[in-house]
């Protein structure tokens, strides 16, 4: 039997096709995704890279090693980490409570975790201001300061984990600890080898949109951090800057070194799901 006759029979209702190969319909539907994916992300994404390197790797590297620069770059990649890690136990925790849980104000707690996905950044950076700003009816001033660039990462990414791990929780049979635990398995046991496996790929994925929000992350940080250099400055910040200043290069190279850190960022916690999801 030829190639063709397999092809002839993989179009003809009923028929079994080679693994792998796809009908009329789901190739028009995957050309015309890979199209607008294209013109979404890869197209774009190509465009800031030839920028950032059309100077060459000195250019590049000149650009991003900018002292100024090099601590905006710096001040936002340790934030975006640590508000991640923050969001992974915090999140994971919130999630746990919603789903396995019943207390009074359940549902408006459930309205309240997606304000900041409703609230427009700019929104969220005067809430910010108002609560976290001189004026605080808290009594708690962090306006122009580093920490300023943590709290507004860990307003606008709160959701991130919880709304991931949340559904699969839900999901997860309490049946299968009650055995482990009839079985003579520990509270930690049972978390480690049943639960946790079950829900790293999600708090991966939380994480991963958790950093890669707070990275690039503008509107809700510039009203209280005051984007003072040294201090407050993030990234972002930097690249308007250099739009506004007329060098598109500068700006271009500083974007693609935080597109290749959030990169190695998710392929890592990639990896360790991985791992974990191996090991359970």
């Amino acid at each position: 039997m030829t190639s063709a006759d397999l092809g002839v029979r993989a179009d003809r209702p009923g028929t079994s096709r080679p693994v792998g190969a796809l009908n009329r319909t789901s190739g028009i539907g995957l050309g015309v995704t890979m199209t607008w994916f294209s013109l979404l992300v890869l197209i774009p994404l190509a465009a800031v890279i030839a920028t950032a390197t059309e100077g060459g790797v000195e250019a590049f590297w000149r650009a991003v090693s900018n002292e100024q620069t090099a601590h905006a770059i710096r001040l936002t990649v340790v934030s975006a980490l640590a508000v991640t890690v923050t969001n992974v136990f915090a999140g994971t925790a919130i999630a746990w409570v919603l789903v396995r849980d019943r207390f009074p104000g359940k549902a408006v707690l459930e309205v309240l975790i997606d304000i900041p996905f409703a609230l427009p950044t700019i929104v969220a950076g005067l809430v910010l201001l108002s609560l976290y700003g001189q004026d605080s009816p808290l009594g708690i001033d962090v306006a122009n300061s580093s920490l300023s660039v943590y709290l507004a990462f860990l307003f606008v990414t709160l959701p991130f984990v919880v709304r991931t791990v949340q559904p699969v929780l839900e999901e997860l049979d309490v049946e299968i600890e009650e055995a482990a635990a009839s079985l003579g398995a520990s509270r930690f046991t049972t978390f480690t080898r049943i639960i946790l496996p079950t829900l790293t790929p999600a708090i991966a994925a939380g994480a991963t949109l958790s950093f890669a929000r707070g990275v690039g992350e503008y509107g809700s940080l510039v009203l209280l951090s005051g984007n003072l250099p040294f201090e407050s400055e993030v990234a972002s910040v930097r690249i308007l800057s250099a739009i506004e200043n007329d060098n598109p290069a500068a700006a271009a190279s500083v974007a693609t070194l935080l597109l290749i850190v959030a990169l190695v960022v998710i392929l890592l916690l990639d990896f360790i799901q991985r791992r974990v999801a191996r090991r359970g």
